[in-house]
């Protein structure tokens, strides 16, 4: 099977940093939904991954960015801001080499991130 110039690369979890895959776990462990990292290392110049989740309220968004600030902090890896927390629509984590977003499922799907970066290849977990 060919892939069309709309299907993005698989990317292959085994080759991502250690910090990353502790992020994503924490989510998940958290019920974090539909988890998806996004590979921009050849796209942006700001960050080298984007991970996206959506929870099923402010207070799940909330608790999925606590899960991950607190493993990470465990890992001695702080993040350089935190902005959203308030509200919980979108919360964005910056640990400058991967950025952490965590939406409300409307926010999700207004903002199409998946979309905007639509030639990054990507992980689903």
């Amino acid at each position: 099977m060919t892939k069309t110039p709309t299907d993005p690369k698989k990317l292959d979890k085994r080759g991502l940093p250690a910090a990353l895959k502790t992020a994503a776990k924490a989510a998940l462990d958290k019920k974090a939904e539909d988890l998806r990292i996004l590979d921009l290392r050849g796209t942006s110049a700001f960050t080298d991954y984007f991970v996206l989740m959506h929870g099923n309220s402010s207070r799940h968004n909330a608790a999925l960015c606590d899960a991950v600030e607190e493993v990470l902090k465990k890992a001695k890896i702080r993040p350089l801001g935190i902005e959203g927390k308030l509200h919980g629509e979108w919360i964005l984590m910056d640990y400058g080499s991967f950025i952490v977003h965590i939406f409300s499922r409307a926010a999700r799907d207004y903002y199409a991130m998946e979309k905007l970066w639509a030639d990054a290849p990507r992980a689903a977990w």
